[in-house]
Order: structure tokens, then sequence, then C-alpha cells
């Protein structure tokens, strides 16, 4: 088992005013080559957006892009006509493929945006673009995995689809409590991110904003020290 742990404040920060971001990995004026990536998973933002401002329009391409709103809603609009909110237990996830322009924006007055958003690399490069997004019953990650993202070949439940062998996982844990985590494929690991409370992973005390990245792993243990909300990153490691 290899493991890799990165602590809440040792990730990188911009503050744009408008936009307050997190870096978890090396992004725009962040470039750490010790944080790269971890497998296929490429970015992991957490951001912040002020009220009435918010990213103008912006090209993507060959990316697998995931956002995970925590806190308001966050209006999207794109190049092949889709115009949303994402909310609160809502995942987005958008395939550019050959190639895309969207844009994001708060639109609330008053009210900041939380979000994550995450960059997987995918497996096959030029598909066609595809947007989807679908809300998620919180009561169905309470003390166990709900699986929110999965491969477009092997989609399972409600699961949304990515051009990528990986999955991601939402948990929302009580105190005392755990999960056990079985790679689907022996090459993948885990990236686990604690968007709040106390885990206990390998021996490692996790606490809010706080991951770990583990891979040769044939299972693994995420248990609780007091409540927690997970989000875990299953990726091929090559």
């Amino acid at each position: 088992m290899k493991t890799v742990i990165h602590k809440a404040d040792t990730r990188g920060y911009a503050n744009h005013g408008w936009l307050k971001s997190h870096h978890t990995f090396s992004f725009a004026s962040y470039q750490n080559p010790e944080r790269m990536n971890f497998g296929m998973l490429r970015v992991l933002n957490d951001d912040v957006v002020q009220p009435k401002m918010g990213f103008g329009t912006h090209p993507h391409q060959n990316m697998e892009i995931i956002s995970i709103p925590l806190k308001g809603a966050l209006s999207h609009k794109d190049s092949m006509g889709n115009k949303r909110a994402i909310e609160v237990d809502e995942v987005q996830v958008m395939s550019a493929g050959t190639g895309l322009t969207h844009s994001e924006f708060n639109d609330s007055q008053t009210d900041e945006v939380n979000f994550l958003q995450l960059w997987i690399i995918p497996e096959t490069m030029g598909v066609a673009p595809n947007y989807e997004q679908r809300k998620f019953d919180s009561s169905e990650r309470k003390n166990k995995l709900q699986t929110v993202v999965a491969p477009m070949d092997k989609l399972e439940g409600d699961a949304l689809p990515i051009s990528q062998q990986a999955y991601i996982y939402r948990t929302d844990l009580d105190a005392g409590k755990a999960v056990i985590l079985t790679p689907k494929n022996t090459d993948n690991g885990f990236y686990i991110f604690l968007v709040d409370g106390s885990i206990e992973v390998s021996g490692n005390n996790l606490n809010k904003r706080d991951a770990i990245g583990v891979c040769d792993a044939h299972s693994l243990e995420i248990t609780t020290q007091k409540s927690a909300q997970v989000i875990i990153i299953e990726v091929p490691m090559d």
C-alpha cells in the first residue's frame, strides 16, 4: 500500500476578490512539480464565488470535468445549449472531448457559492462533448457509499457517465461508523477528500479539507471519529 497525505493548509491558494480558490494540484499560478496529479485525477479545486460574480465563457478540450456544489447554486451555460443552475446535492459532468465553451455564474445577490471542481484525464481523446447533471438523494449516502459518477460503459444506478474507468462516491458518516472501499480494478487508486468532520484512513487522522491518496491496496477502511462528509475519487493510476 502506498499513501500520500495532502493537508488542507498545504494546498495552493489564490484570492482574486470575486473568487477564492484552493488548489490541491498544480493549477493556474500554483505550480508544484510534486503536486501535479493523483493518477488520472488532474485537478481538485475548492472554489468560493462571491455574489453576482462568476467565470466568463472559456474553452475546454479532452477533459472530464465534474462539479459538486457544497453551498449555494451556480448557473451554467455552454456551447451545447445547456443553461441550468447546479445546486447542493447535484453533480454535474462535462466530457469536453473535441471541445466546448461554458460559463459559470453566481446569480445570488447575497450568498457565496462554494463548489468543488474535479478534472479527470479521459480514457479516450476526441470523444463527442457531453453534458449531464443530476440531483442525488442525500439519504442514500448516509453511512454508505453513493456512486455519483462512473465509466460510461459501466454505469450503475443513477451515476453520471464519464469517459474514463473512474468512479466518484459520496458518503455522510455518523460518528463511529465505517465504510470499506474495494477498487473496481487492481490498478485503481483512491483519493479521499474530507469535506467536513474527522476520519481515520490507514492510521492517518484527517480533518476538514484534508485528503489522502491510496494505491496498491486490496481494500481500505474509512472510520469516523465524528460525523463526516467524504468524497472519494477512484481513478486508474496510469
